[in-house]
């Protein structure tokens, strides 16, 4: 297998940076998925790594090797695209067998490999049949075993799931993830959906307008945002933000309807800032929401609610903030209901008004940010 480098890597089309000098290192045999919104870079970083965008500037290594000038076919890459890009006048079997073939390998021995991988797969009773008779999910593993047959020391896959169902998509993830684990190929994945992201991720990189924001473990990247865009990409529903400022002499975060103690672990790095204009995060799940309001918890008021079953999702009004809660199933609340919320402290956030960076707190580990 082989491990991918790219050193301060630049894409430009006209006047925009598609990529914007990213230096990244995708590990030997993990999976490392790029997830940000529609234009964020990530796709064009994935098709420069693939050859098929000439980079404007900086590197691209595969296994050690420079291949700024190596033509795609001789990358030992493998992509896997989002349309699944099979020929429509073969069966199965001959989409898998073509790449072999293009390379002159015996008939036996593609015979032997289309197989194997058809039966890892679970398609080896499809291989006969053309594309307008699989469905969507047959056609992804078609386009899967394409890849694999070549035996690549790159999969790189360019959001292989977008065109499936919800059902499917879930189920097609965990397969994906299973099978990347058996074969142990350096694999890039890239996605918009960052619940696909996070459940499939070795190492998360979040990306937007041709920057890496954050680089790191799925958990950590959830937990410790290294800003707010991160913060409010990385999570469904999304982190709620709530201006507030710093008052100093009560050590208090204050903001209409809303007045919060600092966090003892962000109260050294408040004291050495010279503005106390600040944004409060707080995850849904991070807010405790009781029908009754009690001494010293924040009232808000009920904007809607969304049963979901195993819990309902509220939106409250808070002060002048809209923010949403995550609520037991059985919570008994309509619209216009007056209700008390307390913030978890220790999954309190706080972020810079004017950078929108976090503060990083005195005892955390600091984020790891773009550039590395």
């Amino acid at each position: 297998m082989a491990e991918v480098r790219v050193d301060r890597l630049i894409k430009v089309f006209g006047d925009v940076k598609a990529v914007n000098d990213v230096s990244l290192v995708f590990e030997d045999g993990d999976m490392t998925v790029l997830v940000g919104p529609s234009g964020c870079g990530k796709t064009t970083l994935l098709r420069s790594i693939a050859g098929l965008e000439d980079v404007s500037g900086g590197s691209i290594f595969i296994a050690g090797r420079k291949v700024n000038t190596v033509p795609p076919w001789e990358r030992n890459t493998a992509m896997v695209f989002q349309s699944y890009a099979l020929y429509p006048h073969m069966t199965a079997f001959n989409n898998m067998a073509f790449p072999l073939r293009a390379r002159r390998v015996a008939r036996g021995a593609i015979k032997d490999r289309v197989e194997k991988v058809a039966q890892s797969l679970g398609i080896s009773g499809l291989l006969q049949r053309k594309p307008r008779e699989l469905s969507g999910g047959q056609m992804q593993r078609v386009a899967l075993g394409r890849a694999i047959v070549r035996k690549p020391e790159v999969f790189l896959m360019d959001e292989p799931l977008s065109n499936l169902d919800a059902k499917l998509r879930v189920q097609m993830r965990a397969e994906l993830k299973r099978l990347q684990k058996d074969l142990g190929i350096t694999t890039i994945y890239v996605t918009h959906d960052q619940a696909e992201a996070m459940t499939m991720a070795d190492k998360l990189v979040v990306m937007e307008g041709g920057h890496v924001q954050q680089v790191g473990e799925p958990e950590e990247v959830y937990l410790h945002p290294s800003n707010m865009f991160v913060a409010g990409f990385i999570g469904s529903p999304p982190m709620n933000f709530i201006p507030c400022r710093h008052n100093r002499p009560r050590d208090m975060l204050e903001a209409p309807a809303l007045q919060h103690p600092v966090p003892s672990r962000y109260k050294e790095a408040l004291r050495r800032r010279g503005s106390d204009s600040l944004i409060l995060g707080i995850r849904p799940e991070d807010l405790e929401v009781n029908v009754r309001s009690e001494p010293g918890q924040t009232v808000a008021e009920v904007y809607v609610t969304e049963p979901m079953g195993k819990e309902t999702l509220l939106t409250l009004q808070l002060g002048g903030t809209v923010v949403k809660a995550v609520a037991p199933p059985q919570i008994d609340l309509e619209i216009g209901d007056t209700v008390g919320v307390a913030f978890a402290n220790e999954a309190v956030r706080l972020f810079d008004e004017e950078t929108q960076e976090a503060v990083s707190p005195e005892a955390a580990a600091a984020p790891v940010l773009a550039g590395m």
